[in-house]
């Protein structure tokens, strides 16, 4: 596997679990922080030896990672590190979360139960306690929490076809590249958006929810293509 020259440590061995879920969060790290750049190759026998594990953990970490966006498989070439989005692909890939996920966030609000609102809140909360910093490690629980909360509308959607739509995308995970050696550059935004959202949701509002998540991901189209353009 090429390196890449990057600001920080390249992460190592992986313990002391050595399963999937290890090799797909020190993969995210190693590609996000540019410990291997864009074009480059990952090939599963070297990050194995790399990280200290069998084959098989590589091989589905780098099929789910596949589903981000962030790797792709080439025929006879295995995985490649996949191209940073141009400022036409960020605006694109966007543009579609905005059509999808104000209809969930809507469809939510229906019939919230407490379970689904506490969920919220808790990630909410997670995201504003959350470390900021510029590598992935320093920015990794604010991360998980902005992808739970976003998840978490789509598993209460009750529908299943907008639920896939939406884990195609891996629009998150990009969006997340754009903080790699500057740290989250939208916290305050993003944290007064999606309170705005979950005070919809756990009022029932459908209207105001669909509203609130719209203007939240106009923000956040707002706020990559800025971010892209100073990169």
């Amino acid at each position: 596997m090429a390196e890449a020259s990057a600001s920080g440590s390249r992460p190592g061995l992986i313990t002391p679990r050595l399963v999937a879920d290890d090799v797909y969060t020190q993969l995210m790290s190693l590609i996000i922080d540019g410990h291997v750049g864009p074009e480059q190759p990952l090939s599963i026998d070297a990050l194995a030896r790399e990280f200290g594990v069998s084959s098989s953990p590589v091989r589905e970490a780098l099929a789910r990672l596949e589903s981000t966006g962030l790797v792709r498989r080439y025929a006879l070439r295995g995985y490649r590190v996949a191209p940073e989005l141009t400022a036409a692909e960020l605006a694109e890939l966007m543009d579609a979360r905005i059509v999808l996920e104000p209809a969930a966030a809507a469809a939510a609000s229906r019939a919230p139960s407490p379970e689904f609102v506490a969920e919220l809140r808790l990630a909410v909360d997670a995201l504003s306690h959350a470390p900021r910093g510029g590598q992935f490690d320093d920015f990794r629980d604010y991360f998980e929490a902005d992808r739970r909360f976003h998840r978490s509308i789509f598993e209460n959607a009750d529908n299943r076809f907008l639920e896939l739509a939406y884990g195609a995308l891996g629009g998150q995970v990009q969006r997340f590249r754009l903080f790699s050696g500057r740290g989250v550059t939208d916290a305050e935004q993003t944290i007064a958006e999606h309170t705005r959202v979950l005070d919809a949701i756990a009022a029932g509002d459908e209207a105001l929810a669909a509203e609130a998540m719209r203007d939240h991901l106009v923000g956040v189209r707002s706020r990559s293509l800025t971010d892209l353009g100073e990169r």
